[in-house]
């Protein structure tokens, strides 16, 4: 006996709904996989940056410390002193200070003062022994002039820090320093004559300083740090790092190529994953930045990087894929008994209705449905007519909210006028269309001069009815294709668009002050408003729509510090002393006059 339409039908739409339901699932838990890796990449990205942000801050730190040792009295007294008590005196006190500055900073190896003279003989050191500082003594001290953080050192002005390349210290007699990953930083000692005369130097061991650094990062994160050569300083197998000092080269270049182009300084980070570049980050998710450091910008760099298991960032995955396949399941056997009801209901009229569905949501009158049928087709007919007519009806009036909400969300509420959010991205598109067009833009930062004298004076219903006010003078002033938005309390910004847009934004600001200054009826009372505005103008006074709207606030306090009731261009305040001395007027204005009626 051949199967009848009831079961070819059963069977097709049961195989649909598994292979939909099994598609569905898959793709969910790619795209589940492919979402968890970007997000550890931009984690990893974050915790990088501010990783290497941290070390650049702790260089300098080290920097400012070896200034501070290097500017003390003592060093070039002792440097200067061949012998005496005097002599000994100062170099205990010195040695002193050494012991100090090891004992509260960890990373600190080595400090040292060196001389000019006796071919860069050290005057006093202290070395890190373990936990505790150690003084060497006369008879161990070295001559280290052939050194360059000593030679370039004694070449530089007074005031100068050298920084050198990271690197294995391999001097002997370092204690606790030798063959760790190291950063030396040095100043010159300068006489009372101005005189170079001898080197402060400072040894920080780079891992106990990423130690301390990464404290509060994820135990699960891994480090790698490479000098500028590529040369692995740190990195998860200690038997690998630093090559060189094994007789092996172990370029971070070559073990992920990818960073190359941080090497090369074609770019600033990288990022790899096990998923997508199996090659180069097997079973991990890494992130890679170049950081410079140093006096110099661009000098010296390093690049730092953390890495996090890839097993670990889809385990979430592991069990999203576990509760997949249980709902491919369920819906599997929800399928075939659907198919099979639906085969046996539906035969003939599922055209029609198949139809129907397929223009819902067209503007031509569908098919006419069997409504007149008194049977179960008939009631299905006329269900899916009221259906349709009732989610039509639903979405005209979600339509209509969405309308309402977007522009509730765009708009003030008291002025009906747009508000920071959407002024923004008004004056973003206008400074797009400048950029192609070679347009001006000008922007007016408006604020009401004592406005709060108003609320504190006739009460916030007053203060509100005024900004409505001031809201409708400031639409009946500009231009049709000019726009104006409330910021917030009594601020207000205005956006200018034109060939001469210099002209007209003076032109506007002045008439605005002259509409402003008519009394105001309010509460049957006379008030008189008056407002300070400050005018930036693209490009001339900023790039971008923050950059403009800062500027305009700038010029608006001048302004106000002025004598408020005047307007200001931000080119007339170039002067950055200027700027800051009318702002630092403006913080100390008070409100001391009574609101005039």
């Amino acid at each position: 006996m051949r199967p009848g339409l009831t079961f070819k039908l059963s069977v097709l739409l049961a195989c649909t709904g598994i292979l939909a339901s099994g598609l569905t699932g898959y793709y969910a838990y790619q795209a589940n996989r492919r979402m968890l890796v970007s997000e550890a990449e931009r984690s990893l990205l974050t915790s990088t940056e501010l990783l290497s942000q941290r070390l650049s801050t702790a260089i300098s730190n080290v920097a400012a410390d070896t200034y501070v040792l290097a500017d003390l009295q003592s060093p070039p007294k002792i440097v200067q002193l061949n012998s005496g008590l005097a002599d000994e005196q100062a170099k205990d006190r010195m040695a002193l200070a050494f012991s100090n500055f090891i004992r509260h900073h960890p990373e600190y190896l080595q400090i040292r003062l060196i001389t000019r003279q006796r071919s860069g003989l050290e005057l006093v050191r202290v070395d890190r022994d373990g936990n505790r500082p150690v003084r060497v003594l006369d008879g161990n001290l070295r001559e280290v002039g052939q050194f360059p953080y000593v030679s370039e050192t004694l070449a530089m002005a007074p005031g100068g820090i050298y920084i050198s390349p990271i690197t294995v210290n391999h001097e002997p007699g370092a204690r606790s320093a030798e063959g760790k990953p190291a950063l030396l930083v040095a100043a010159p000692v300068v006489s009372e004559s101005g005189a170079v005369v001898g080197v402060m130097v400072i040894d920080v061991d780079l891992t106990s300083l990423l130690k301390i650094l990464q404290i509060d990062l994820p135990r699960d994160y891994q480090v790698y740090l490479a000098n500028e050569w590529g040369n692995f300083v740190i990195r998860p197998d200690v038997s690998k790092a630093f090559g060189p000092d094994r007789g092996a080269s172990a370029l971070m270049q070559d073990s992920f190529v990818s960073t190359k182009a941080l090497f090369e300084q074609t770019k600033s980070s990288v990022i790899l994953n096990g998923m997508e570049q199996p090659q180069q980050a097997p079973g991990q998710v890494l992130a890679f930045i170049r950081k410079p450091f140093g006096m110099s910008a661009g000098k010296h760099f390093m690049v730092l990087g953390l890495s996090k298991p890839l097993a670990d960032v889809l385990a979430g995955a592991k069990l999203l894929g576990d509760s997949i396949i249980r709902m491919i399941l369920i819906f599997s056997v929800l399928a075939i008994v659907l198919a099979v009801l639906c085969a046996r209901v539906v035969t003939q009229p599922l055209q029609i209705l198949a139809r129907a569905a397929s223009h819902f949501f067209e503007e031509t009158a569908m098919e006419a449905l069997p409504l007149e049928r008194a049977d179960e087709i008939g009631i299905l007919a006329r269900c899916f007519d009221q259906m349709s007519r009732e989610i039509k009806s639903r979405m005209d009036l979600l339509y209509n909210k969405q309308h309402e909400l977007v522009h509730l969300a765009s708009h003030d509420d008291l002025t009906k006028l747009p508000n920071r959010m959407l002024f923004l991205q008004k004056l973003e598109s206008a400074i797009q269309d400048a950029t192609v067009s070679g347009e001006q833009l000008a922007v007016l930062f408006i604020d009401l001069d004592r406005f709060k004298l108003i609320n504190d004076q006739f009460g916030h219903s007053a203060g509100d009815s005024v900004l409505i006010a001031v809201a409708k003078r400031l639409q009946h002033v500009l231009r049709g294709g000019d726009l104006v938005a409330r910021l917030g309390g009594d601020e207000f910004v205005v956006l200018i668009k034109g060939l001469k847009t210099a002209d007209a934004a003076t032109h506007i600001a002045a008439k605005i002050m002259r509409t402003l200054d008519d009394e105001l009826l309010i509460n049957n009372q006379l008030l008189t408003v008056a407002a300070s505005i400050g005018i930036s103008q693209f490009p001339i006074d900023g790039a971008c729509a923050e950059a403009l709207l800062l500027n305009a606030d700038a010029a608006m306090y001048a302004a106000k510090a002025d004598g408020r009731h005047t307007f200001m261009h931000f080119r007339d305040l170039a002067d950055a002393q200027k700027l800051k001395a009318v702002l630092s007027k403006v913080a100390e204005m008070e409100d001391s006059k009574p609101f005039s009626v």
